[in-house]
């Protein structure tokens, strides 16, 4: 089982780097050096989460529809050869914008649409693959491998992007893409190989849920309803400056590229170092204690961020992003424990799902909310850096806002609800069966 679950890294390690050269050294260059609108950037940047919702519907698919006789890695390799022509087309499309701007948005949405179609192709597929491996006991080891998987390969990609690109050049930039696209796609053929058994008929299929089932379940439980907008105001402030980080710390510092694509593996550092610092925690602290240290982080990281630029000291920005690390680092082990609490027995792949869409629909807004504003403030102000420091003082409002709903946010109601709902939709289901 420990080959599956490395296996399984390698396909999440092989469609994640994927978005890293987009997200951290291509949209320092379309807004910074190509003068491309941050809210352009955002939408390009959010089109995987635009289509996130027909991740039940591929899951769905793919149940009933096995292609000889392999009902995951069809449909994983689809996927990641998207993301792969995504990455590698994006650098031609970043220049297309800035000589052909009408022609490049079209060929633009085109291009990252079906990167954003790949990684949902990708994602669902693997995930309910290493559902199935894994078995129910496994499954949390086999997350967590592949998550550990993942920040290394942040690091360690960040870093080659940041010695491959060093200032900006567009033929570098291009050599940099169609390397990170080769070693994606060469790493997720290994992890493939052999991974999946293949069935001679159709293997059971898991319970599938569409958003409006997730939506009603939410609706139905003023707990899940609490903790489902908290859920959206955290990362939509945490995960909002995933487009605007390295173009601020270019204009406000005069940085490289070299220097503003090293950031993400400073943030992935850190990010490691309070994953290993939660699950210490965990056993002394409870989990609420824990997600307000890590919003609270976030608060402290976005203030010295926006203290870095009035001050123009890039060490007190290096320091924000260090909190930003831990602060994102121990909301995702606090919230991950908080999101299993938050299901009830029958129910738990509903409520998950719920969380998962409450994570995709937050990076969606943090992603629109950042660029928007920014481009607005910016408009406004005439002053660009000031327009990243309007969005960063708004995430830290956000924050402030969601550790206010998380007071009013308790498990034990919201099973007893829960649990109280089931029993209600079970006696109705008997009262009906009795009455046919």
């Amino acid at each position: 089982m420990f080959l599956k679950r490395i296996q399984l890294g390698l396909i999440h390690v092989a469609v994640t780097i994927t978005l890293l050269p987009i997200n951290s050294t291509l949209n320092r260059i379309m807004i910074k050096e190509l003068a491309i609108s941050a809210t352009l950037v955002a939408v390009l940047a959010s089109l995987p989460y635009v289509f996130s919702p027909i991740q039940v519907a591929i899951g769905s698919f793919s149940d009933r529809h096995p292609l000889l006789g392999w009902r995951r890695t069809p449909y994983i390799l689809l996927g990641l050869l998207l993301c792969v022509i995504g990455v590698i087309s994006a650098p031609q499309i970043a220049f297309l914008l800035a000589s052909n701007f009408w022609l490049g948005v079209l060929v633009g949405i085109t291009v990252f649409g079906a990167w954003g179609m790949g990684f949902n192709f990708a994602t669902v597929s693997y995930f309910s693959l290493a559902t199935e491996i894994s078995g129910e006991k496994g499954r949390s080891r086999s997350v967590a491998v592949m998550f550990f998987m993942m920040i290394v390969s942040i690091i360690t990609t960040s870093l080659i992007l940041s010695h491959l690109v060093a200032s900006y050049d567009p033929a570098a930039l291009v050599s940099a893409f169609w390397l990170v696209g080769l070693a994606a796609l060469g790493i997720g053929l290994i992890g493939i190989l052999g991974l999946e058994p293949r069935y001679r008929q159709n293997a059971p299929q898991g319970d599938q849920h569409t958003w409006g089932q997730m939506t009603q379940a939410i609706l139905r439980n003023p707990q899940a309803a609490r903790f489902f907008v908290y859920l959206m105001l955290l990362l939509t402030a945490i995960l909002g400056q995933d487009i605007l980080l390295e173009p601020f710390a270019a204009e406000a510092f005069g940085l490289s590229v070299q220097a503003t694509t090293r950031i993400t593996s400073v943030w992935g550092t850190f990010f490691l170092i309070a994953l290993v610092l939660g699950g210490v925690l965990e056993k002394r602290v409870s989990k609420f204690v824990q997600a307000r240290l890590g919003a609270w982080l976030g608060i402290a990281a976005f203030a010295l961020i926006v203290l870095s630029s009035s001050s123009i000291s890039p060490n007190v920005f290096y320091g924000g992003v260090i909190l930003l690390g831990l602060a994102t680092g121990l909301s995702t082990v606090s919230n991950l424990s908080l999101m299993l609490d938050m299901t009830t027995v029958g129910n738990v792949g509903l409520f998950i799902g719920a969380w998962g869409m409450a994570s995709a629909l937050a990076r969606l807004c943090g992603n629109l909310l950042s660029g928007i504003l920014r481009d607005s403030a910016t408009q406004l102000t005439g002053d660009a850096v000031l327009g990243y420091g309007i969005v960063f003082s708004i995430e830290i409002l956000l924050l402030v806002v969601s550790l206010f709903i998380l007071r009013q946010v308790d498990v034990s109601v919201f099973q007893n609800t829960a649990s109280q709902q089931i029993g209600f939709s079970e006696r109705a289901a008997l009262a009906n069966e009795g009455g046919v």
